[in-house]
């Protein structure tokens, strides 16, 4: 099956994903992970890429990012990938990609979804069973989002400044998303719509992403597109 292009809209939050070629390490010390953190912040100065959370995993990376233009996301990556993966083989002697093919990506809703992906990805070490709270791992944006840390890749989503009037109060508000577990259809939802590139959204969202982008943003029913002329035409034969 042809693979479709990724869903691009500037001003649209987006999940990304990226993981280690055949789920190998992509960081071995706390160099490494500064070194990529310093990496992404030029990218995301130089392509106007707003980083609204991220969480640096042994073997993949998670992030939501606002981008631009159409291109900010794709040049980021690039560009942040190169100098990590040239950094990452000349401190361990190593050579060849490091990265496992092209990223995934999805288009966020943010009225709908945007704060649960926040959740999301710093939660990833909660359920990796590396922590017990999103707090104690220290390669996320919770200490930022949650406590207050001075973390200068990050920008605020609008969505995120609405949760209250003070820094103090945003804190708290971003800390009360935190109690319990997130549900699984939550978490499916997510997951299927960033591996397969669909929008993650309710369906006035889907809608305004297809005429927006030209692009389907939801998979086919299953049978087959049952909208089309070649379907109408077989089913009653």
């Amino acid at each position: 099956m042809a693979r479709l292009p990724r869903l691009y809209l500037p001003g649209c939050a987006q999940h990304i994903i990226q993981r280690g070629n055949n789920r190998d390490a992509c960081f071995y010390g706390e160099a490494d992970y500064q070194a990529y953190l310093a990496f992404l912040k030029d990218a995301a100065a130089k392509y106007q890429v707003d980083i609204h959370a991220f969480v640096l995993m042994t073997n993949h990376v998670h992030l939501l990012a606002t981008p631009a233009d159409e291109q900010g996301i794709g040049r980021l990556m690039q560009a942040q990938g190169r100098k990590y993966v040239q950094y990452f083989n000349h401190t361990y002697g190593r050579t060849g990609t490091l990265w496992e093919g092209r990223y995934k990506s999805t288009l966020v809703d943010a009225n709908a979804y945007l704060l649960t992906v926040y959740r999301y990805i710093e939660l990833n070490p909660v359920r990796a069973g590396m922590v017990t709270h999103a707090s104690e791992y220290p390669w996320s944006s919770y200490s930022s989002n949650a406590m207050g840390k001075a973390i200068q890749l990050l920008t605020p989503h609008p969505q995120y400044a609405q949760l209250g009037k003070t820094a103090k109060e945003r804190q708290q508000a971003y800390r009360s998303l935190f109690r319990g577990r997130m549900s699984e259809r939550d978490l499916m939802a997510i997951r299927e719509s960033t591996n397969k590139a669909w929008a993650l959204g309710n369906d006035r969202f889907k809608a305004q992403i297809e005429a927006k982008t030209g692009r389907r943003a939801i998979p086919l029913g299953r049978g087959g597109d049952r909208k089309s002329e070649k379907y109408r035409r077989t089913k009653y034969q």
